[in-house]
C-alpha cells in the first residue's frame, strides 16, 4: 500500500471515529477522541438549530441531549437534512413538541424530501401534516392552519 493510500485509509477511519460512530483508530487515545466527538455533535447540534429554531425551541433544554443521542452514530447530511430526520423521527416515536410539529408541517408542505436527496421546491398545491399541526402550500406560499377558538 502506497505512503498516500495509507494515509487516506488512516484519515477516513478517523472520520468515521470522529462523525458516525466508528471504533477508535490505533494510535488515538480514547479520551481525547471522545472529547473531540463531543465537541463536533455541539457544534452539529448548533448548525440543525439554527436551521430548525422552532424544533430546537420546542425541546427547550433537552435539545442538546436529543440530538446528540439521535444524531451519534449518524454522519451529518448537513443541518436542513439532519433536522428534518431528527423531527421525523420523533414524530414516529410520539416525541415531537408542538412547534417542532409545526416546523416539521411547514417545511414538508413547502418542500418535497424523501430522506436521502436534498429537499426541493413543491411546485403543485400540499398539504404538511405533523402531529395534529397543519400546513397547506398553494402558489408558493405556505400557511399553518391554526385551528379556530
Amino acid at each position: 500500500m502506497s505512503a498516500a493510500r495509507s494515509l487516506a485509509a488512516r484519515q477516513a477511519e478517523l472520520v468515521l471515529a470522529l462523525v458516525a460512530g466508528g471504533p477508535p483508530p490505533p494510535g488515538f487515545a480514547p479520551g481525547p477522541l471522545a472529547a473531540a466527538r463531543a465537541a463536533l455533535l455541539r457544534k452539529r447540534a448548533g448548525e440543525v438549530a439554527r436551521h430548525w429554531p422552532l424544533l430546537a425551541a420546542g425541546l427547550g433544554g433537552r435539545w442538546p441531549t436529543v440530538f446528540v443521542e439521535w444524531a451519534a452514530g449518524r454522519p451529518t447530511a448537513g443541518g436542513l437534512r439532519d433536522g428534518w430526520d431528527l423531527a421525523r423521527t420523533l414524530r414516529a416515536r410520539d416525541a415531537l413538541p408542538p412547534l417542532g410539529a409545526e416546523e416539521l408541517a411547514v417545511r414538508e408542505a413547502g418542500l418535497r424530501y424523501d430522506g436521502q436527496q436534498p429537499p426541493r421546491r413543491r411546485r403543485l398545491p400540499a398539504v404538511g401534516r405533523a402531529s395534529g399541526a397543519v400546513a397547506l402550500q398553494l402558489a408558493g406560499r405556505v400557511r399553518l392552519l391554526r385551528p379556530a377558538r
